[in-house]
């Protein structure tokens, strides 16, 4: 028999897993109905389970979980709320016991060089970057790039990369976007309270370049965002992709996120190729 090590029904904070339960359904816009046939049980038994007329037992409520996508932190949070202990672990990357995530990450970082990539971590932390990421930071004011770094804080800051974007505006509500989606889906209040942030750095500015940008925005067909990054070598125009873990069960790989930068043209192709032949030599 499973132990409650906790009082079961409520969380640390007071709410009842049920309530929790019918938040995370209206949250992904399911019904009752619909949840019950994802999940294979009867709409009755998820009626009672978010009314607290029924506790669900840790496997009924780790399997809502699944079919919720619920984040791992919160299904910990849904755990304790029923009585039950948490589960998922949450460690720093260089835990020895993440030490063959955190080698993946390095090898996926350094094999994409000489083109910018870094890791993050959910609330967009800096965890690890690679060497071409250096290159495009120089004359940031310290105070920046001091940790924890936290990548869209510092390239919509003033004091930041925002002088330099040449499609200031388009990248911000590109980042605000993307934020925003993020937090409908795990409904975190550290990405919430980062949202409201950025929303309050000046949208205007930019570097000189900023006209050129509608011309430039029709080259990509509205299918990728550039950024478009004004650098001692001239002006960078890249896009990004993200890798994430997507069967991860420890909380820190699952949040988890690789950005690769590519050159969107070949002039910027050329120039990040020059700047890596300068690269002082990693051979032993």
């Amino acid at each position: 028999m499973t132990s409650r090590p906790y009082p079961p029904g409520m969380t640390i904070q007071g709410r009842p897993v049920g309530e929790m339960l019918r938040m995370w359904r209206q949250r992904r816009s399911l019904s009752q109905l619909e949840l019950a046939l994802r999940a294979e049980v009867s709409a009755r038994h998820v009626s009672f389970l978010e009314t607290g007329r029924s506790q669900p037992s840790r496997e009924m409520l780790l399997h809502l979980a699944e079919e919720l996508d619920v984040p791992l932190n919160d299904r910990n949070a849904l755990l304790v709320a029923a009585g039950f202990a948490p589960v998922y672990s949450e460690r720093n990357l260089d835990d020895p016991a993440l030490r063959a995530a955190r080698e993946a990450v390095d090898l996926v970082l350094t094999g994409h060089e000489p083109y910018p990539a870094l890791a993050v971590d959910r609330h967009w932390t800096l965890l690890a970057s690679n060497r071409a990421v250096g290159s495009l930071l120089a004359g940031i004011a310290p105070e920046m790039l001091q940790p924890p770094l936290n990548v869209l804080r510092l390239s919509l800051h003033p004091s930041g990369l925002a002088p330099r974007i040449a499609n200031l505006e388009q990248w911000r509500s590109h980042v605000l976007t993307r934020l925003h989606r993020q937090i409908e889906l795990t409904a975190d209040s550290t990405l919430s309270a980062l949202h409201e942030e950025l929303r309050g750095y000046a949208s205007h500015g930019g570097s000189s370049h900023a006209s050129q940008g509608p011309a430039r925005e029709q080259e990509y067909a509205g299918v990728v965002v550039p950024l478009r990054l004004q650098t001692p070598q001239g002006l960078l125009s890249l896009f990004s992709t993200t890798t994430v873990f997507g069967t991860a069960t420890d909380i820190t790989l699952a949040g988890l996120a690789i950005e690769s930068f590519f050159p969107a043209d070949a002039a910027t192709a050329e120039v990040l190729k020059r700047a890596a032949a300068d690269w002082p030599s990693t051979a032993t």
